[in-house]
């Protein structure tokens, strides 16, 4: 596991973002473990969240142009993340436009559903997870409409975990599907390969690991 994703997984923990228990997921599963990336809720998490989702892109070498965040969650982090890109060493104070829908269309001033600059180029669709990929595929469409290319999904979180009834579980994870559907690469800040290797390392949350491990065997790719 990289330093960049022992750290993330470290903070996460401090954030109280990934817990670990029993807890029933929307899939109706029981998981010994939750990442719930709406607690990221503070000017220095936030801060500090937008800097990990920055260096991955960078670290992934995927070009792009721009980023997009669909909303809810995705406003938030493509804009900080945006920030932390303009401030990265390594991109040469290059400024990072960043866009973001509306649920709802707006009747009045500029109307319709999107905010920010116009999309074109290369666009990262920035999100914090991939559940059933409706967010990325309403993100895709939302792109290219505008005749500009997607190039690729940032989220924090690879659960790497197959959907489905327990009975007919897919062959695929979330994240694989939507790489393959649309041809892009799915870049995640860390995965639950790195959840599961920080487990092995930390003494007080080795109680954790035979259940994360069985969750995996049962439900994992």
């Amino acid at each position: 596991m990289s330093s960049q994703r022992h750290e993330f997984v470290r903070f996460a923990l401090e954030q109280g973002v990934l817990r670990f228990g029993e807890f029933k997921v929307k899939s109706g599963r029981l998981s010994p473990y939750f990442f719930n990336a709406g607690l990221f809720n503070s000017g220095a998490s936030v801060g500090a969240l937008a800097q990990f989702y920055a260096q991955a892109l960078v670290d992934s070498g995927v070009e792009f142009d721009m980023l997009f965040g669909p909303a809810y969650k995705g406003i938030p982090l493509a804009t900080a993340t945006s920030i932390a890109l303009a401030q990265h060493p390594d991109l040469s104070g290059r400024d990072i436009p960043f866009a973001f829908n509306r649920k709802e269309a707006k009747a009045h001033g500029e109307g319709g559903t999107l905010v920010g600059a116009p999309l074109q180029g290369k666009v990262i669709i920035i999100d914090d997870v991939i559940t059933a990929g409706t967010s990325v595929r309403e993100s895709v469409d939302i792109i290219r409409a505008a005749g500009a290319e997607p190039a690729g999904v940032l989220i924090a979180l690879d659960r790497m975990e197959r959907a489905g009834a327990d009975d007919q579980l897919s062959p695929h994870s979330a994240v694989q599907e939507v790489s393959q559907k649309y041809g892009i690469p799915v870049i995640s800040i860390a995965s639950l390969g790195d959840i599961m290797a920080y487990l092995e390392d930390n003494v007080e949350l080795a109680e954790h690991q035979t259940a994360v491990a069985a969750y995996r065997s049962r439900y994992g790719v």
